[in-house]
């Protein structure tokens, strides 16, 4: 099995993606869409809200309830992703302990965290019981 994306540029640094049958622009200069590191730290929160709820389920929480998580992406001087941090706030009330055992947990599930080199996997802080 693989995954397919075909990418178009007419011009300029902006792409549209066809994805299955859905659409995604991008746009390196972020003027038009989403810039290219906006669109890859939405992509890795994406992917670990799902792998949270999982690893959630996993470890003795059923529901986590709503879940949000702030994603930021410190740069270095060339503009490049220098480090990653995810501020996660859920709804259910879990203790710290318990947060750590998910958090861990869903950084294993987590296809996009799997995909990224190690120095820029994410460093998160958790905070339960946040409605």
């Amino acid at each position: 099995m693989a995954k397919q994306v075909t990418t178009v540029s007419e011009e300029g640094f902006s792409t549209t993606n066809d994805v299955r049958e859905f659409t995604v622009d991008i746009d390196a200069t972020g003027e038009e869409a989403p810039d290219t590191l906006e669109s890859l730290l939405a992509a890795y929160g994406s992917c670990y809200v799902p792998a949270l709820r999982v690893g959630g389920q996993q470890r003795g929480v059923e529901d986590l309830g709503r879940i949000e998580i702030d994603v930021s992406g410190a740069l270095n001087d060339d503009d490049k992703l220098e480090s990653i941090d995810f501020d996660i706030r859920v709804e259910a009330d879990v203790d710290d302990e318990t947060g750590e055992a998910i958090l861990e947990r869903a950084f294993e599930l987590c296809k996009v965290h799997d995909a990224l080199k190690e120095s820029l996997h994410a460093e998160p802080s958790f905070e339960g019981n946040a409605a």
